[in-house]
């Protein structure tokens, strides 16, 4: 895609399928984008109400102002350089928490309490029946992470292809240097005597709290100062992702809805919807804070559609030649219709297709299969059946030529010198020279 100079993730699709076809499609990644900004700004708002004792709204709304003004100022460039001062500022103020957190002698070894229960039960957790759903999770934080923007923004804004996949490598590490600082605290939080803390009895978990844990350890177990660099840890890193989701947000909409609406749009004008598109982007991912205050549920609506829906999309589109926008419209469909299928406690869905290892529980039942990959695999296959169904249905005369409305017919038909020429080919959409 770098090789390409693609601008976002969806200039494959709208180079194959169309720009009608692709503008429809790329609704899809917008709300992905937006859907997970008010996951990170609930994050940054209880650190900032643990320690700054503010309400938790005015935390996330202060939080959001500050993310969509400096990103609105500053474009590409002020996500660019602001992620490499907000990741520096990361790695070194939670690794410099960690020695202050592990010397505070307030809590059991943790190697002990990894696999007995003490003040709480173990902190190493086991697979149990639960591996099917651990296989999918595993899965859609790997691959499923592919059909982002956010990821795809780092690499086709490189200066080569060979610079992207450094990037990657680099990244891949990178990860867990900086996850294993929040794992050791957590592992500190769960073999903690908290009644003998300054916190007090009963413990965050049991107070429901669980997910301010690190602000609380870090307010509770180490000097003043220091808690003041964790607290700019865990909100650089969020700014850090909140902007890159709304400037990912506003690319897609601008480069592959927008310009299909208004085709003759120019430069200055463009640079004023990407403005205007963050700020709605912003205020709207804000306000979804207010519907659930939890994490988990933006991070599974978000995965569903990026996995269970893109991903398919992007392999074909890539890798798959006879891929067509029948396929395209087929793929997405059974998508959306098995997840929805399928079931999801979270947001009272009931399971009404039901996948080996599902149990009721509490009345309620619950899938135990890696339904978000058969979701994947199913609306892949449905993609290469339907394109090569279509193609041949056309291509054969077997359908009349009008009713093929999305011009499979056409694509990669041979041109005179005999090769196969794309349709959808255009000027490069990246300007790259000096």
């Amino acid at each position: 895609m770098r090789e390409n100079n693609y601008i976002s993730m969806m200039d494959p699709f709208q180079r194959k399928y169309g720009k009608t076809l692709t503008a429809a499609l790329a609704v899809v990644p917008v709300m992905a984008e937006i859907i997970w900004i008010p996951g990170l700004l609930i994050t940054l708002g209880a650190t900032m109400h643990v320690i700054l004792d503010l309400p938790f709204d005015v935390c996330i709304w202060i939080s959001a102002a500050v993310v969509i003004v400096y990103t609105v100022l500053g474009g590409l460039y002020s996500v660019a350089y602001t992620d490499v001062v907000q990741l520096s500022l990361t790695l070194l103020s939670l690794w410099l928490c960690v020695p202050f957190v592990l010397t505070s002698g307030v809590y059991t070894d943790i190697t002990k309490t990894a696999f007995n229960h003490t003040h709480q039960a173990p902190w190493l957790g086991t697979l149990e029946s639960d591996i099917g759903r651990w296989i999918d999770n595993f899965l859609v934080m790997t691959v499923g992470n592919m059909a982002v923007q956010d990821f795809h923004q780092r690499t086709l804004s490189s200066s080569s292809a060979s610079t992207a996949r450094i990037i990657c490598f680099i990244a891949a590490g990178g990860v867990i240097v900086a996850g294993l600082p929040s794992a050791l605290i957590a592992a500190v939080a769960a073999s903690t005597d908290w009644n003998s803390t300054s916190y007090g009895s009963p413990s965050p978990y049991e107070r429901g709290e669980a997910a301010m844990v690190l602000p609380v350890i870090l307010q509770h177990f180490t000097p003043t100062y220091i808690a003041a660099f964790g607290v700019g840890a865990v909100a650089a890193a969020m700014m850090s992702s909140a902007d890159s989701f709304l400037l990912s947000a506003t690319t897609i909409f601008t480069t592959n809805i927008y310009q299909t609406i208004r085709s003759q749009a120019s430069d200055k004008e463009l640079q004023w919807v990407i403005r205007l598109s963050i700020v709605v982007a912003g205020v709207v991912g804000t306000s979804l804070t207010s519907l659930d205050n939890s994490i988990l549920a933006f991070w599974i609506l978000r995965s569903d559609l990026t996995y269970t829906i893109i991903f398919p999309q992007l392999i074909c589109v890539l890798f798959i030649k006879i891929s067509n926008g029948y396929g395209v419209i087929a793929g997405y469909l059974v998508a959306v219709v098995m997840r929805l299928l399928c079931g999801e406690p979270l947001f009272n869905l009931p399971v009404l297709l039901q996948f080996p290892g599902c149990t009721l529980e509490d009345g309620v039942y619950v899938q135990r299969s890696p339904v978000k990959t058969i979701c994947m695999l199913a609306a892949l296959v449905s993609i290469v059946v339907f394109s090569c169904v279509s193609s041949v249905l056309f291509n054969k005369g077997i359908l009349p030529e009008r009713w093929d409305v999305l011009k499979v017919k056409s694509q990669g038909k041979p041109s005179a010198d005999g090769t196969r020429e794309d349709r959808f080919v255009s000027a490069p959409m990246l300007d790259t020279t000096c």
